[in-house]
């Protein structure tokens, strides 16, 4: 069975932090950014975003952003 859009994003951006491309405390481009770099809905960066969260991978403060979490 093929992976949904938002396992896709979810890997890609993981591949990214993994990677030392995006290293602990950077800020994640916006939800709106990420639609549009990627051709996809809020509704699929959301999900994927959810992933990164509840796995550890980033950390959300409130009006502020979405950055690389430190590793655990």
């Amino acid at each position: 069975m093929p992976k949904q859009q938002y396992q896709v994003l979810a890997d890609e951006l993981r591949a990214k932090i993994d990677s030392g491309e995006w290293p602990p405390g950077t800020e994640l481009p916006s939800r709106s950014q990420l639609c549009s770099d990627y051709g996809v809905s809020d509704t699929v960066v959301g999900k994927a975003m959810m992933i990164l969260r509840a796995t550890g991978l980033t950390e959300t403060l409130d009006g502020v952003g979405v950055f690389v979490a430190e590793p655990k």
